[in-house]
């Protein structure tokens, strides 16, 4: 038995950067979600979400005695997503061109690296995979250019032609080829997700925060409501729209007190690389107002296993927007060599991308991070971690050398 201070939840899940739609965390909650319940002796089962309005799911859960009922409704941006991902090769690499000198001729890159190596490393990859494509392919290209140039004996000056459409045939070919194999090798899709934050030098493009609008106002009329508990997820880039949302609704006077409690649950967060840009004034100006404000609870979970998270970074105190009174966020690990059992982080250990994810994953000795706990448990986030240390390995200290919060 446990004390239940939540009896109903609603949750607001805000995706990353993907242009797939949300139906695929329904299933990754389903499917995790009765893995972890198996694991730790609780009860989880889903059901469709009921009536209109934005798309999710609703859970009903018995955690050590108690019955939660948690509905959770999903930020939809996939759309914005695939619109903002290039089809056409010239333009991805024209993309390649603007994001590198927006982060390396900036400085933003360096300032990057003092955090973590992993997500800078995941930053450089499209980089190099692009140019290390682009070079195979002019190869290529030269091979059979060179091939036809034997000719010349015999075809004369026409084999300069022929050679030239030859080489720009097979390296066309050569860039197609890489491009469809991309869902193994991320390197078109992670050039689309850092160049999306860059294009506008970390402010967010009209079309997002038009949405960022619209599901502010869905969680501020949750608010309205009579659960006990709203919970707003961020995950990954996500995190730092979720960031601006909230920092929006409670300026806005949206935040009731004697309401359901607000909570923030930021995971895998890579704000740093937005926060650190040049135009990013709104979202480091959003960092500075959360970080004291007594409307909600914010709690920040990396692990430095995941490779493409800035892991344990305060996002507020590294992006050097600190304020005197700053609350939060409490920065923590869910420790994955811990709580994965050493078979499975050895399976896990170098696929980088599933490990992005495992923060909404089942656990096989979760520790004081489960996922589904947190989302249909009968605990506030608030209690759960009241009283909880922050890591001591974690990075607190100013790094972006653009700190300023207006233009």
């Amino acid at each position: 038995m446990v004390q239940q201070t939540v009896a109903k939840r609603r949750v607001f899940y805000i995706p990353g950067y993907d242009p797939i739609h949300p139906r695929r965390y329904r299933e990754l909650y389903r499917k995790e979600g009765a893995a972890q319940a198996q694991i730790s002796g609780y009860d989880l089962r889903l059901k469709p979400k009921s009536g209109g309005g934005t798309y999710g799911w609703h859970v009903h859960a018995e955690m050590g005695g108690q019955a939660v009922q948690a509905d959770v409704e999903v930020l939809v941006w996939s759309d914005i997503v695939r619109g903002s991902m290039s089809n056409t090769i010239p333009a991805t690499y024209a993309q390649l061109v603007r994001t590198a000198w927006e982060y390396i001729a900036t400085g933003a890159l360096w300032r990057l690296m003092k955090l973590r190596k992993g997500p800078v490393i995941a930053a450089l990859y499209p980089i190099g995979a692009l140019i290390l494509q682009l070079l195979v392919a002019v190869l290529l290209g030269w091979a059979g250019f060179a091939l036809v140039d034997l000719g010349r004996p015999w075809l004369g000056p026409v084999s300069t032609v022929i050679g030239a459409a030859v080489f720009g045939a097979v390296a066309w070919a050569v860039l197609r080829w890489f491009q469809a194999k991309d869902g193994k090798l991320f390197a078109y899709y992670l050039m689309h997700d850092y160049a999306y934050s860059a294009q506008f030098r970390g402010a967010n493009p009209p079309d997002l925060e038009q949405r960022m609008s619209e599901f502010g106002k869905v969680i501020a009329e949750a608010l309205k409501g009579d659960g006990d508990e709203i919970l707003v997820v961020g995950h990954s880039s996500g995190a730092h729209l979720a960031v601006s949302i909230l920092a929006d609704m409670i300026r806005a006077g949206e935040v009731p007190k004697d309401g359901p409690k607000l909570a923030f649950l930021s995971l895998g967060q890579v704000v740093p690389m937005v926060s650190f840009l040049r135009g990013a004034y709104r979202l480091r100006a959003d960092l500075q107002f959360l970080s004291s404000q007594e409307a909600l609870t914010w709690v920040d979970v990396t692990a430095p296993g995941d490779g493409c998270a800035f892991a344990l970074c305060d996002p507020v105190a590294v992006s050097g927007v600190a304020p005197a009174d700053k609350r939060w966020p409490l920065v923590f690990s869910a420790q994955f060599t811990k709580s994965l059992s050493p078979a499975r982080w050895k399976e896990l250990r170098w696929k980088f991308f599933r490990l992005h994810f495992q923060y909404l994953c089942a656990f096989d000795a979760p520790l004081d991070y489960d996922y589904f706990q947190i989302t249909a448990g009968p605990t506030l986030l608030s209690d759960r971690y009241a009283g909880r240390p922050p890591s001591g390995s974690r990075i607190d200290w100013p790094v972006s050398k653009y700190t300023s919060t207006q233009p």
